[in-house]
Formats: structure tokens, C-alpha cells, sequence
């Protein structure tokens, strides 16, 4: 139960960076800001229905969070690249 907990608290902490690092993506705007909030949501339902498909396949919460930590370091480790000028 506290594996569970500590992983959750992770998660949360975690995806504090991919949120700062996604609004300054945003806010840079342009195209760039743009493919990035098309990206975040169809990233957000794809994460969902994984989730999904993992509990309804007899899978664990804790699996799941397992798999959220695993999407969240990809978009920090792919997020934290150079910024790319938008072209204002």
C-alpha cells in the first residue's frame, strides 16, 4: 500500500516538470505550440484508454502509474530539447 502511495506521489511530482515544460511550449506558440496541444491531447486519451485496457485486462492501479511515470519521463526527456523559434 505505501509502494502505491510513494508511486502516486511521484507521479504527481514528476508531471509537475512535463506541465512546466509543455505551458512554456504553449506559450512560445506558433506552429510548434500548436502541434504541442494537439499532441497533449491526443497523448492524454491515448494514455486513458491504455489504462483502460490494462485494469480491464485484470491489470493493477499500480500498473497503470507504473505506465503514466514511463509516458511522463519520455515527454520531460523529449520537452527539455532546444526550443525551436516558432517564427513570430
Amino acid at each position: 500500500m505505501l509502494d502505491a502511495w510513494y508511486a502516486t506521489a511521484m507521479l504527481a511530482m514528476e508531471s509537475q516538470k512535463v506541465i512546466e515544460l509543455r505551458l512554456f511550449k504553449l506559450a512560445w506558440g506558433g506552429v510548434a505550440g500548436q502541434i504541442e496541444a494537439q499532441r497533449m491531447v491526443s497523448e492524454k486519451i491515448g494514455a486513458a484508454l491504455e489504462a483502460t485496457g490494462t485494469l480491464l485486462g485484470g491489470g493493477t492501479p499500480e500498473a497503470v502509474i507504473d505506465r503514466y511515470r514511463e509516458h511522463v519521463r519520455n515527454n520531460v526527456e523529449r520537452l527539455s530539447g532546444p526550443v525551436q523559434p516558432s517564427g513570430h
